[in-house]
């Protein structure tokens, strides 16, 4: 290692880039310039501290957001300043009271008149038109209203002399601050430069480092502070905790575990959610929240999380999410929400084509299979085999469903009618589920009169009102070859319960279950649920490009795997057809007969 180079500035200075810094007190600020002190102005002297700004940009020193960082003002307002620079030089950099700039209309005599008047029992209104002000200054001259404060001319007040930390810990820094300070900021830098980590990445360098480990950065201001807000919510997933005990320690490195998953799930936050979203954000400012100096940049975030996919152990993380899941909140889990969901795919490659049902067409794309719980919150994902359909997925998931909640728990299975398959039912039933969908086939719809308005208060809080009204229903079980249970005699029918919820349009919808322990009002309203999961969707297609391509490998198809026969779908639905024409004749029939009769 060479030998380290002589700093250009003083060591409680600001840098600003790589060329500049500044360093503030309390009897002003200097702006240094290659080592140069090269702008200086007097405490108090808020024109020549935007000065010293503006310059800094103009003269391409320095970025403006890197200025900006260390003036301690946003970017919009820098861009302010030199807007008012160019168009008035200096003296537009002048602070200007804003409001009245006259003498006040309230004066001693006028307030006096409006005193005496008030009391001869005048109005308000009356008032001001004889004193010739308006009513709000007489409410002002009354005490009925605080006067308006105005804008304060006052320069900004500086902070004490930096603080130099040097070998401190961050409690001994702590101590140095005083009490009494406003907001407890005072003695801290507004931005301060993260801690040097050049010993930790020398040692990552030579193999001698696991991971580099968590160094607080103190300053009065910190960007990206919103992102910590999301650790309580972290910690809740166990993320960390269970990626550490599937996974295991990485590569030894500056960079490790912790980092690449808090790396990805921030920038997920900051709506970045692919790796090379990281050219855009700042490595400094995104290094403080996660206590290094530095975040990785897209090269070192790519290997780490290829690092991690060429274990293999999606599935595994998956699972142990999972069983956290069901641990840390066993009252979100007694209703699964099972929904497949189709990732589109737009490039060259060919793909096998599935039915894209949001877009109505069909086209390559992937399919998943996503469970979530009672409260809409993700559970787990499994990718579905090509063309495979959800309700193949169901009979597929169900032992893993049964290992996720234990062997002993109830659980309703609830899912939309690309599940429904009656002998799907009766795995379901006898793998000690319950099961909670929308009827799918042909049904005579209920009378208006046959509907009753039932009240329901949810779990949330929230209250619900339905137009109900429930009966029995025997569902064909074509091809089944086994009953629920060893000992029950083998049956061609399912009975369930079809519960038929009316909307104010005259619209039903069937609802069929097997729970006869619910209100028909709850089951009702556990269905509807079903709608956060698709919205969850469509929040993460927007925001966290839940669509977007994670890998560019592929696989070549399966090609004894059996597909639906288009030929056959539209024999089946010809046949359907038929079936109901005939039902309706069998019906316009019954009645002929019966009007014939009733003539007689």
């Amino acid at each position: 290692m060479g030998q380290p180079v002589l700093p250009m500035l003083p060591a409680r200075a600001r840098s600003i880039g790589a060329s500049a810094g500044l360093l503030e007190g309390p009897d002003g600020g200097v702006v240094f310039v290659f080592g140069l002190a090269t702008f200086s102005y007097a405490a108090g002297d808020e024109v020549g501290r935007r000065l010293a700004a503006v310059q800094l940009v103009q003269s391409k020193i320095a970025l403006s957001r890197d200025v900006a960082s260390a003036f301690g003002v946003t970017g919009v307002t820098l861009w302010a300043w030199g807007r008012d620079y160019t168009a008035g030089g200096v003296a537009g950099l002048l602070r200007i009271r804003s409001g009245p700039k006259g003498p006040s209309k309230l004066t001693d005599t006028v307030r006096a008149q409006i005193v005496e008047l008030d009391a001869s029992g005048l109005s308000l209104l009356v008032i001001a038109a004889q004193t010739k002000v308006s009513t709000a200054t007489v409410r002002v001259a009354l005490g009925r209203v605080a006067p308006a404060t105005p804008a304060t001319t006052e320069p900004l007040a500086y902070a004490e002399p930096l603080l130099d930390v040097g070998d401190d810990s961050v409690e001994d820094v702590a101590d140095d601050r005083t009490d009494d300070s406003p907001g407890g900021v005072v003695g801290l830098v507004v931005l301060a430069a993260p801690a040097a980590r050049s010993a930790e990445r020398a040692a990552a360098r030579f193999g001698d480092l696991t991971e580099a480990p968590v160094v607080i950065t103190e300053g009065a201001q910190l960007p990206l502070a919103g992102l910590l807000l999301a650790l309580p919510a972290l910690e809740m997933t166990g993320l960390l905790r269970v990626a550490a005990d599937v996974y295991g320690p990485m590569r030894k490195g500056f960079y490790g575990l912790r980092v690449t998953l808090l790396m990805t799930l921030f920038m997920a936050l900051l709506r970045e959610p692919r790796a090379e979203g990281a050219t855009r954000l700042r490595p400094a400012d995104l290094g403080r929240v996660l206590g290094l100096d530095r975040a990785p940049e897209v090269k070192t975030l790519r290997r780490k999380l290829a690092e991690l996919a060429d274990q293999n152990k999606g599935a595994e993380l998956q699972a142990a999410l999972g069983r956290h899941h069901t641990l840390a909140r066993p009252d979100a889990v007694g209703f699964l929400y099972l929904d497949g969901h189709v990732r589109v795919y737009s490039g060259t490659r060919q793909l096998p084509k599935t039915h894209i049902a949001r877009m109505r067409i069909a086209g390559p794309a992937t399919e998943e299979t996503w469970v979530g719980d009672g409260e809409g919150d993700p559970v787990m994902v499994i990718t579905a085999a090509p063309s495979q359909s959800l309700a193949a997925e169901l009979r597929r998931l169900l032992p893993d469903l049964r290992a996720l909640v234990g062997p002993d728990r109830r659980c309703t299975v609830v899912f939309d009618r690309g599940g429904y398959s009656p002998l799907v039912f009766t795995e379901i039933i006898a793998a000690g589920f319950d099961l909670l969908t929308y009827y799918k086939g042909s049904w005579s719809r209920a009378a208006v009169g046959a509907f009753t308005t039932v009240d329901y208060t949810a779990p949330g809080g929230s209250s619900h009102s339905y137009e109900l009204t429930e009966r029995l229903i025997e569902v064909p079980v074509p091809g089944r070859r086994a009953t629920v249970s060893q000992d029950a005699t083998p049956a061609s029918t399912l009975t369930l319960r079809l519960i038929i919820r009316r909307s104010p349009d005259g619209h039903q919808t069937p609802i069929l279950t097997n729970r006869t322990d619910l209100a028909a009002a709850e089951i009702t309203y556990r269905m509807s649920n079903r709608w956060r999961q698709e919205n969850y969707f469509k929040y993460a297609r927007e925001h966290f490009s839940l669509d977007a391509l994670d890998s560019y490998a592929d696989h070549e198809d399966d090609l004894t795997r059996l597909v639906p026969n288009p030929a056959k779908a539209r024999a089946i639905g010809q046949v359907a057809g038929a079936r109901t024409d005939l039902t309706g004749a069998q019906v316009d029939m019954t009645q002929a007969l019966g009007a014939r009769v009733g003539n007689r």
